[in-house]
Formats: structure tokens, C-alpha cells, sequence
């Protein structure tokens, strides 16, 4: 059965709890969530954990697709681009003004 956010898409640029909370609900109701992560994962994977697999995070990012972008890098910063203009919901929880300065937010 699919869920009520079915067919909706979700670019999830959030790291540690609240905003992958709030972006795993969203894909327990059926909406395609795609975590982008830097190179060195979100700093969750490695809290209390082996492997990159903390509990707290498999838990907090379940039901989602994960792609890593070094979004210090030109390149990675415009595949972003490309999946927000494409996305129905972009959420982030960077500091004030990181997303503008890459020409994102």
C-alpha cells in the first residue's frame, strides 16, 4: 500500500537528530527521501555505534536513499542544484547562510 506522501520527493540535507527525524517520518509516509551526506557521513553514524551504523542513526534514517556529495566542490554543489530544482520539499539544518552561499537555499 502506499503511503500518503507517495510520489512526493524529498532532497534531505540534515545531520544529527531533529532533521532526520522529521525527514523519516516524511518517508514512512511514502515520500522519496534522499539524505545527502559529506564524505565522512553524518556525524550520527559514528555516535555509539561500529561501522557507520549507530543505532540512533539507522533509526533516524530509515526508509530513505543516501547519496554522498563533498559539497566543498563545484561539481557535487550542482548535482545538489539539479535534485532540489527537481525536489518537492529541500530541508537543511546548516548554519544561517550556508545554502545561499552555495547558491541553493
Amino acid at each position: 500500500m502506499a503511503g500518503a506522501l507517495s510520489g512526493y520527493r524529498i532532497i534531505d540535507l540534515t545531520q544529527v537528530l531533529s532533521g532526520p527525524l522529521a525527514t523519516r517520518i516524511l518517508a514512512d509516509q511514502g515520500a522519496d527521501v534522499i539524505k545527502i551526506e559529506p564524505p565522512s557521513g553524518d556525524i550520527l553514524r559514528h555516535m555509539g555505534g561500529k561501522g557507520g551504523l549507530a543505532p540512533t542513526f539507522t533509526t533516524t534514517n530509515r526508509s530513505k536513499r543516501s547519496l554522498v556529495l563533498d559539497l566543498k566542490k563545484p561539481e557535487a554543489v550542482a548535482i545538489l542544484k539539479r535534485l532540489v530544482a527537481d525536489a518537492d520539499v529541500f530541508i537543511q539544518n546548516n548554519r544561517p547562510g550556508a545554502v545561499e552561499r552555495m547558491g541553493v537555499g
